[in-house]
């Protein structure tokens, strides 16, 4: 299996951290930087991913800490997410709904 560059050097210091050759902070800061890109989420993709875990746009809202309306805009294309509403889009479809409830 190929590694990617970030898993290696992620990989390296937390075996550097076990040795004791790297502090705990040193080690949270270089995996924060080796934290994947959070992509853009459209329309079609936002729809998909609310009706694969079965919510309705009040439940993702709630969820999210945002009102409903800001879901619709979403899904109309209206508006689109930003900031931490685009890392939680990101955590829910690579670890599922489960991991923020």
């Amino acid at each position: 299996m190929r590694q990617s560059i970030a898993e290696s050097i992620t990989g390296t210091v937390k075996d550097l951290n076990k040795s004791g050759l790297v502090d705990e902070i040193t080690m949270r800061n270089i995996e924060n930087l080796c934290l994947p890109e959070v992509k853009e989420y459209t329309p079609e993709k936002i729809i998909t991913l609310r009706k694969k875990f079965r919510l309705s746009q009040a439940a993702l809202a709630s969820i999210f800490n945002i009102s409903p309306s800001t879901v619709q805009k979403w899904e109309r294309g209206n508006k689109k997410p930003t900031g931490a509403s685009k890392k939680l889009f990101d955590i829910i479809e690579r670890k599922g709904i489960e991991a923020l409830i």
